[in-house]
């Protein structure tokens, strides 16, 4: 390719990787860029259906994320529920919120950086991440996303 006499090239600028890792069942997807970390729980992995309360396997669960957390020393941390477009938005918006809300209870015994603030809030359906018209697509949309800024390097 060559320039045009007078042409400029732009300044560089460097574009963040997206790493995504979700496991078989995709019952838990790991999503990494260059500042953040953001780990996405399907909602039948931590609750019954139409409950915000969840058993010792998803509490464990979440302690590990906690713990790494801890690691990346973290003080901002985002907890975002969403659920599929079955029912009506606003029963979604106050479930969504109410497992965030048990999310971000479960999160805070673990976490121990002093200072951390929670952005916690229930989106309903919005924000689909899978098509709501087959079951597989739904289970994925129903979840509960952490997502908190990643260490600097040897930290």
């Amino acid at each position: 390719m060559k320039l045009p006499q007078g042409g400029t090239l732009a300044p560089p600028k460097i574009l963040d990787l997206v790493e995504v890792v979700e496991d078989l069942g995709g019952e838990q997807r790991r999503q990494e860029t260059n500042q953040n970390v953001m780990m996405a729980l399907q909602s039948e992995v931590l609750f019954p259906e139409n409950s915000a309360v969840f058993n010792a396997q998803a509490a464990a669960r979440i302690q590990a994320i906690a713990q790494e957390i801890n690691t990346q020393k973290a003080t901002r941390i985002r907890v975002f529920g969403f659920t599929d477009d079955q029912g009506s938005y606003e029963h979604g918006k106050e479930l969504s919120k109410q497992r965030a809300d048990a999310v971000q209870a479960e999160l805070a015994k673990t976490v121990t950086n002093p200072g951390v603030t929670y952005d916690v809030r229930g989106y309903s359906e919005d924000y689909p991440i899978a098509d709501n018209s087959t079951e597989e697509g739904r289970k994925k949309n129903r979840r509960v996303e952490i997502t908190f800024p990643r260490g600097a390097p040897g930290q």
